[in-house]
């Protein structure tokens, strides 16, 4: 079980298979520090048990504070997920095996039902009760495996008050967009006509292509208290972008800004002592006697950099603290080993076979990074929720088309960036996010999509100790148990307090 919000010290509680745990990840919990207020969530993190296991976490205001906005009169978690009819870790097991892509699901659902448009949801579907006058914070947290989300409510402005465990100036919309691993806070209010309103959820698939996403619609009501509805003859939908608008979606990322208050600071890095520029690409690989079942005997792979990221053998936190040698490098590349028109639609074939391996990043203890995804056209262009565990940071910009580092740093926000854990890396574009490494321990950072991530499009940061022990990660906690493999790793001396 990971959790969706900073993790200070506490880097086994990650609970990560090959990155903080050997093998499969156990259930643990860690404590909710720093600036986090707002809706984070927890999600599973071994395979894809995350489909069915995930929900809402909800940081309340500190008592004697209040919202930085008029207090809602009721509030609503929103859960989007997926679901299928076949066995979800079966489908998964036979595609490792096979190379070959993973099936789309059958619905997306909101708090577990996909509604009308669907047979098999139960009658009445997911429904909010609202009371005319009154105001509705919804909690909106996207468990989706494969794609994004525009969502909407017919008839009714939603104010987006904040994301990810920060507070965001608010704006108003009639819709939004939300990638897997992000949460969002809107504000509702009931002055409609009263009677029933339809939720409706789309895809966010950015391509033309529906053989390996799920498009369907998804549905939920509002309905107002004291409604009649049986004398209404018809009950509106909301106006939503089509499943390949992209530019509805950069439009409406782009006008998120930090809060920003005296009462919610933030720290954007001015200075920055470490700058990486990352490719995250869709790939392929090759397999003896062209026997897998992707594209021409190959199997499915993802990449950052061109480096498809590989479990190891034991996990990395303890291969790095118990200095086991041979069980990861670390030399990651800091910018992209070949350098092309990125967003080209026509690429050499040439560039979709990756380098296999588990490579990793090294950072100092307070060091301030910059880094720049950039996606790519390489097989197939899209846009990438990409994730880093034990951190938020601050996306300083967002474009389309390749990054230019000579003039695009030019036009950072650097004044009110918002503040993210999951940042929507634009469709044939790029985003730029800073952040202070002052969290020590091992920990990932990969794209959001399951199938990527299963792929290989992950790798890790490893954040040196600092000087005190209170900059030092905690040692693990009593429950933690020893690796079996005793020949490998002696645990009997604990973690070594010093850094390598």
């Amino acid at each position: 079980m990971t959790w969706s919000y900073d993790q200070w010290y506490t880097s086994e509680d990650d609970h990560m298979a090959w990155t903080t745990e050997p093998g499969e990840p156990l259930v643990g919990w860690a404590g909710i520090h720093h600036h986090e207020e707002g809706t984070i969530w927890y999600h599973a993190h071994s395979d894809w048990t995350r489909w069915t296991v995930h929900g809402a976490v909800v940081v309340y205001p500190k008592v004697g504070a209040t919202y930085p906005f008029p207090k809602p009169d009721k509030e609503y978690e929103v859960v989007i997920s997926e679901w299928w009819k076949i066995d979800v870790m079966a489908m998964l097991h036979e595609k490792i095996l096979t190379g070959a892509d993973f099936n789309k699901s059958d619905a997306f659902t909101i708090n577990g039902q996909p509604g009308d448009q669907h047979n098999c949801s139960e009658e009445g579907m997911t429904r909010f009760g609202l009371e005319h006058g009154k105001t509705y914070l919804l909690r909106l947290v996207n468990d989706a495996m494969a794609t994004g989300n525009f969502f909407g409510i017919a008839n009714h402005t939603l104010q987006v008050v904040g994301r990810d465990g920060s507070y965001l100036k608010p704006f108003d919309t009639n819709f939004v967009v939300i990638s897997p691993g992000q949460t969002m806070d809107i504000l509702v209010q009931a002055k409609q006509t009263e009677g029933l309103y339809y939720i409706g959820l789309n895809p966010y698939i950015a391509v033309n292509e529906t053989l390996y996403y799920d498009i369907t619609v998804t549905t939920a009501l509002v309905e107002y208290e004291g409604s009649n509805t049986t004398s209404q003859t018809s009950i509106p939908f909301p106006d939503l972008p089509g499943v390949i608008d992209t530019t509805a979606a950069y439009d409406f990322v782009v006008q998120e800004r930090s809060l920003a208050s005296e009462e919610h600071p933030i720290d954007v890095p001015m200075e920055v002592d470490s700058r990486f520029m990352f490719t995250v690409s869709m790939n392929l690989q090759r397999c003896p006697n062209d026997s897998c079942k992707a594209i021409l005997g190959t199997r499915f792979s993802a990449s950052m950099n061109n480096v498809s990221f590989a479990n190891p053998s034991i996990d990395v936190l303890d291969a790095y603290y118990q200095h086991v040698q041979g069980v990861y490098t670390t030399d990651f590349p800091s910018y992209p080993p070949y350098l092309y028109n990125f967003t080209d639609d026509d690429l050499p074939d040439s560039l979709r076979y990756p380098e296999i391996g588990t490579r990793v990043k090294v950072l100092n203890y307070n060091e301030t990074v910059e880094i720049v995804y950039q996606g790519t056209a390489v097989l197939q262009a899209i846009n990438h929720p990409m994730h880093l565990h034990g951190y938020d940071f601050y996306v300083v910009g967002r474009g389309l088309g390749n990054f230019d580092p000579d003039k695009d740093p030019l036009n950072y926000h650097l004044v009110d960036p918002p503040r993210e854990n999951t940042v929507g890396v634009p469709y044939g574009g790029w985003a730029a996010l800073r952040f202070r490494a002052n969290n020590p321990g091992v920990w990932l950072r990969h794209c959001h999509f399951e199938r990527h991530f299963t792929c290989g499009m992950a790798t890790v940061f490893i954040v040196k100790n600092g000087p005190t022990n209170e900059t030092s990660m905690l040692p693990p906690p009593s429950y933690m148990p020893n690796c079996s493999d005793a020949e490998i790793i002696d645990n009997s001396g604990g973690y070594d307090p010093s850094d390598q």
